[in-house]
């Protein structure tokens, strides 16, 4: 009886070891989830390559600092997403600006030609947004 437990556990050891061998690891078998994340990971890849010890001593958190790809990916598609949020309000900042110095030449000629609603009071908006796209 004792050797059939024994069998029967060394079995599901292979069979454990096979299946987590098989499964590709958590987080690699996903597409970067955005441009900004694809280029972090060719610049971490770069960094990592240039100098493998610098690399975690720069990233690395935990222990045996094994986390550094993960946190300088993270990092620098964090840095990625607002320099691209900032650039995004630069222009609608600037398109604003365009929008109120030519309501301010001609307030009624401003309001007919980019106010939709009845009273013509959504023109800023209007004119904002055709700006925007325009620089898009």
């Amino acid at each position: 009886m004792k050797r059939l437990l024994t069998i029967a556990a060394l079995l599901s050891l292979v069979l454990a070891a096979s299946v987590a061998l098989a499964a590709p690891p958590a987080g690699k078998d996903k597409d970067p989830a955005s441009a900004a994340e694809a280029k972090a990971i060719q610049a971490c890849k770069a960094e990592r390559a240039a100098n493998m010890a610098a690399f975690e001593a720069k990233y690395g958190t935990n222990k045996n600092k094994k986390n550094a790809f993960g946190k300088c990916v993270s990092s620098k598609s964090k840095h990625d997403d607002e320099k691209d949020e900032a650039d995004e309000n630069k222009n609608e900042t600037n398109a604003s600006k365009k929008c109120k110095a030519e309501r301010a030449a001609n307030m009624a000629e401003f309001e007919a030609k980019y106010g939709t609603n009845k009273n013509k009071k959504n023109a800023h908006g209007k004119c904002v947004s055709k700006h925007a796209k325009q620089k898009s």
